[in-house]
């Protein structure tokens, strides 16, 4: 696609400055490859943001999930619960494990999994001879989910949770990090997100032997031998020690990210929302979400693709909010417990443009233009 001069994307890197600094000295000093002080550095770093134990840097989150499904036990045949409102890379490493996807439907207060039908599905697979491996649990679009709740029902039937923290860098549930309350956590740096190493992801956790078996799987399980020996199948999926040098310096600016983010998120609230019917959603009681998208449900006599091609024609993107799981072709012939809330959020919300780096005239241009197309309905 051809973009006219001046496009307001959706979400875009912003780079802090010293990226550069950390890339060159990999390439002076001849760290170009998926060894190296960077890679260390990074996970170092990713560490001590979140307060996670151990971090394996990989090439995107969804080579961590695939990492965490595995090392959680997950076989062919097994079920795995899954929520149904996000990316499809939270539902494809299941496949990639020839395991079973079980949707769960978000609640209205966080958009993320129901604990009370993450409940009724357990129940349900479990009254037809099925017991989950495992639960991989969305925080979309920053906004934590209902972490000790979804932890409670997991615990109480013995299922281990997988956090998919892949938009949620920097956001908070109980004053924690989300991504590090499960077994597992993972991360995305891709390019769209709250910060990037050009495409990347990581893995976390609090056991420091499955951070090692995850980092052995990761790179190729090259058995300790003076010669390549595989006694398991492994993955080419460390990051480059040029890309976690990028990293690197993003995590420098990560703060000041969360808080450009959560501006902008205010910015539109305050502008748009006493326009009949429009609808952001808050952060509950002890949430703190980095606003990584901001997102809103629009009039319900308004449709969000035609909002979206208007948009488009002034040479603004925007998203439609993410198709559950559950209604993409590729998952149709797998369970799904709910009520259809997603797909209610499906038809009316939209993705505003989000990027730290908008300038007050491009918000202002956003919201000139939708506030135009809304009133005009």
């Amino acid at each position: 696609m051809t973009y006219k001069p001046g496009r307001i994307f959706l979400s875009v890197p912003h780079m802090g400055g010293h990226e550069k600094n950390y890339a060159q000295k990999a390439i002076e000093d001849n760290w170009v490859s998926t060894v190296g002080p960077n890679l260390t550095g990074f996970e170092h770093d990713i560490c001590q943001h979140t307060n996670a134990r151990h971090a394996v840097a990989v090439t995107s989150c969804t080579a961590a999930l695939h990492l965490a499904l595995r090392l959680v036990g997950v076989q062919p045949g097994d079920e795995v619960l899954c929520s149904t409102f996000t990316f499809v890379a939270a539902a494809s490493p299941i496949l990639y494990l020839g395991a079973v996807p079980v949707f769960v439907e978000s609640e209205e207060e966080t958009w993320n999994m129901c604990p009370t039908t993450l409940r009724e599905a357990i129940v349900s697979r479990q009254a037809r001879g099925k017991h989950p491996a495992a639960l991989v649990l969305a925080h979309q679009y920053g906004m934590p989910a209902k972490v000790q709740e979804v932890l409670a029902v997991a615990e109480e039937f013995g299922i281990p949770v997988v956090e998919d923290a892949a938009e949620a860098l920097g956001s908070r549930y109980g004053g924690h990090q989300v991504g590090t309350m499960g077994l597992f956590g993972t991360f995305s740096f891709n390019g769209s997100k709250i910060i990037t190493t050009s495409g990347g992801g990581a893995l976390v956790t609090a056991d420091p032997q499955l951070a090692e078996q995850a980092l052995f799987l990761a790179t190729q399980a090259k058995d300790p031998a003076p010669f390549f020996q595989h006694t398991q199948l492994g993955y080419s999926y460390r990051l480059s020690n040029v890309s976690a040098g990028i990293g690197r310096g993003q995590m420098e600016v990560l703060e000041k990210r969360i808080k450009q983010r959560r501006e902008i998120y205010t910015f539109y609230k305050n502008q748009l929302q006493s326009i009949e019917g429009v609808f952001f959603l808050a952060e509950p009681k002890g949430a703190f979400s980095n606003r990584w998208l901001t997102t809103l449900l629009l009039p319900a006599n308004t449709h969000p693709e035609e909002v979206r091609l208007a948009l488009e024609q002034e040479n603004i993107e925007s998203r439609p909010l993410w198709k559950p799981l559950h209604l993409q072709p590729l998952f149709a012939p797998y369970p799904y417990y709910g009520n259809s809330l997603s797909e209610h959020l499906f038809k009316r919300g939209i993705c505003l443009p989000s990027s730290s780096s908008l300038t007050e005239e491009e918000l202002e241009k956003v919201v000139k233009h939708l506030k135009r197309l809304l009133e005009e309905v």
